[in-house]
């Protein structure tokens, strides 16, 4: 059976790469498709060939990728994949619109929808330089939503990695999703059964992570928290945080390691439709207190492995925190639960069965 793997774009290192990646060791004869590949900025492929479209030929693509929006569709139209049995794809915008032989199996690992083109009005305040050109960029994504809705029929089957993600799939594309919770590797973590006395939130500090809600908790609180991450909202959250609160900026990873292995507990306040840094907490025995949507709904049993608050507010996330305190935590039941349900060996098991099952076989692809 002949495999191809597709990504949108490889010019930057996110959890959408990240999944590919653990798709390329899998796979490892399979040939991959991109639109734009910047090896400097982006997963290590090894010596793997990586195909790309005639974006790759056009000067500062890979830089510039987002502004390339208009033109990712057709350039995954004109890659010829007729020859491939199966097609993997990885997905939060393009990949899913390639074209394969009729017999062929299409199984899409969606992401997300296209953000940019049914979240519009968030995607630009995110990115707020775009929202002078919104009156344009409109009439160009009115266009794009015709095309991103057909060619999301494209896939045969598609996997999301969270049970918000698969509704977002059903409402939008009209297609059903299996969910598959994505993995981390557990080995890179490590368990400590006695923690220390503070606790961490770990993210880019952006506004849609809403670290604010946090350090206003903890001014509250007077409790010792560690930040660890940068971004354009350090300065501002610094302004606000009280002595307790203590900003790490960029950490290695052998430090992540260690602070994720001794924190009492790990705080997420952002709406996330998956979110990593839980299971990555729980992988290392400890417990989350998180806004309760998105993701983590997958991800978290509360009272066992975290806790959730039900607002995003400090006096919500206080709640948690002090009810959180109240628990005597099992440790090593947590880190269990997250080597049972997020390691690569348990994502792949669900996978195998999924594509096995879409191709009519009965042995392992790989």
């Amino acid at each position: 059976m002949k495999v191809a793997l597709v990504h949108d774009y490889l010019t930057q290192r996110g959890g959408a790469e990240r999944v590919f990646e653990l798709l390329c060791k899998r796979y490892p004869q399979a040939d991959i498709y991109t639109s734009l590949y910047d090896p400097q900025q982006t997963i290590d492929l090894g010596e793997r060939i990586v195909n790309t479209t005639f974006l790759q030929n056009i000067p500062g693509a890979a830089k510039y990728f987002r502004l390339m929006a208009p033109f990712y569709f057709p350039a995954f139209r004109a890659l010829d994949l007729q020859e491939y049995d199966l097609i993997i794809s990885s997905s939060t915008s393009f990949a899913k619109a390639v074209r394969k032989n009729p017999s062929a199996k299409h199984i899409c690992f969606c992401h997300n929808i296209t953000r940019f083109l049914w979240d519009t009005e968030t995607y630009l305040r995110e990115y707020g330089d775009y929202r002078y050109f919104a009156p344009l960029i409109e009439q160009v994504f009115q266009v794009m939503r015709k095309v991103d809705l057909a060619y999301a029929q494209e896939p045969d089957l598609y996997i999301a990695n969270s049970s918000v993600v698969a509704r977002r799939i059903q409402t939008t594309y009209g297609k059903k999703a299996i969910v598959i919770n994505y993995p981390i590797d557990t080995s890179k973590f490590v368990f400590a059964k006695s923690k220390e006395d503070y606790y961490l939130a770990s993210a880019r500090m952006i506004s849609y992570k809403r670290l604010d809600i946090i350090v206003e908790a903890f001014n509250w609180l007077g409790w010792r928290l560690l930040i660890s991450g940068n971004g354009p909202e350090r300065e501002r959250l610094q302004s606000k945080a009280l002595s307790n609160i203590e900003f790490l900026g960029h950490v290695t990873d052998s430090q992540r390691t260690q602070l994720f292995a001794k924190a009492k507990s790990i705080i997420v306040a952002a709406l996330e439709d998956y979110g990593l840094v839980p299971v990555e907490a729980n992988a290392s025995g400890t417990p989350v207190i998180a806004y309760g949507a998105g993701g983590v709904l997958d991800t978290q049993i509360p009272g066992k492995t975290g806790v959730f608050f039900k607002r995003q507010t400090p006096e919500s996330l206080q709640a948690a925190l002090l009810e959180a305190k109240e628990i005597d935590w099992d440790y090593e039941d947590i880190r269990n639960h997250a080597v049972a349900n997020f390691s690569e060996k348990a994502f792949f098991s669900k996978v195998e069965q999924v594509v096995d099952q879409a191709c009519n076989l009965n042995s392992s692809l790989v």
